[in-house]
């Protein structure tokens, strides 16, 4: 018989200066030394966010002011099937104090130096977390190769740490080319560069990883050999399909109408919450989006936004 499924509220408590904080499982509980991010059982009668607010308050002695809803994910440990609810707790109040671990700690995201062991229901969230907000994607095709390398650079030089190296548009020879240029430069400059199109394409520019279109997804049988693979989906059925996969993040839009497609209907930040609930992978919100809208896109459950005109026009 399958164990009963125990909803769990989990919060990514974080700093000012990016910082999330673990505690560690004090002797007596289940994984005794294992880490963890703070939260607890989801009571009758509780919203996951309720229930998080009040476990904050009881372990730390924190008051949670603003939730972003972020990830859910399941896990079958012995004794339960728990589904974790993950949200980030972008603002608080109070002096942190360890009610119920026997240690606490801050680990900066990416960081090689987090404690260890995780509790094998949050290990997961440590890769998730190391994905920046912000994501650009090139169009060299539309806007010129030098203007877009010019661009480029002037976003990595003022913190832009994702791209997406997008350019079916141009030939194959000037695509192979702008690739290689484009890995080049954000890998000088400590940011991760993702390919969309052919796995040999990626291998050649030296990505990071591989971008799969919507089409290639859903005929794909099994997770791309790449250190970061993620997918471009407009359904939640090719959402399903990303998180079935293990892939490592999606992008979800339109949310606003956008200049490259008038006059196709817009998702709508109502519409991107209700496809991106509920999900183990994270979503970024595309489609017409810029910097002002991060907040909004955060309070509909997005990693963050990923942008097109709105990564370089205003560098160009």
């Amino acid at each position: 018989m399958n164990p009963e499924t125990v909803d769990v509220a989990a919060g990514i408590i974080v700093r000012d200066d990016g910082c999330f904080l673990l505690g560690r499982r004090a002797p007596g509980s289940f994984y005794p030394g294992y880490w963890e991010f703070p939260g607890g059982k989801v009571e009758t009668g509780e919203s996951p966010a309720e229930a998080l607010c009040r476990e904050l308050s009881e372990e730390l002695g924190l008051r949670a002011e603003r939730l972003y809803p972020w990830l859910v994910r399941t896990h079958a440990y012995e004794h339960a099937c728990v589904r974790l609810h993950f949200f980030e707790v972008a603002q608080w109040q109070g002096e942190i104090r360890a009610r119920v671990h026997d240690a606490l700690d801050w680990v900066m995201p990416g960081s090689p130096d987090a404690p260890a062991p995780m509790l094998p229901a949050n290990g997961p969230i440590l890769r998730a977390l190391a994905l920046p907000r912000r994501l650009g994607i090139t169009h060299a095709a539309s806007i010129g190769i030098e203007p877009q390398l010019a661009a480029l650079d002037h976003a990595l030089q003022s913190g832009l740490r994702f791209v997406l190296i997008r350019e079916s548009a141009l030939p194959m020879p000037a695509q192979r080319a702008f690739a290689k240029e484009a890995v080049r430069r954000a890998r000088a400059a400590g940011a991760l560069a993702i390919v969309n199109g052919e796995p040999e394409l990626a291998n050649e520019a030296g990505a990071a990883g591989l971008h799969l279109t919507a089409a290639r997804l859903m005929a794909s049988r099994s997770r791309p050999d790449f250190a970061w693979v993620g997918a471009s989906c407009h359904t939640r059925a090719e959402l399903e399909r990303a998180s079935a996969l293990r892939l490592d993040y999606a992008l979800l839009g339109a949310v606003k109408r956008t200049a490259t497609h008038p006059n196709r209907e817009a998702l709508s930040w109502e519409g991107f919450a209700a496809l991106a609930s509920g999900l183990p992978l994270p979503v970024f919100a595309l489609g017409g989006l810029e910097d002002g809208d991060m907040e909004t896109a955060r309070l509909s459950g997005a990693h963050g936004i990923a942008a097109i005109r709105g990564a370089w026009e205003r560098l160009c």
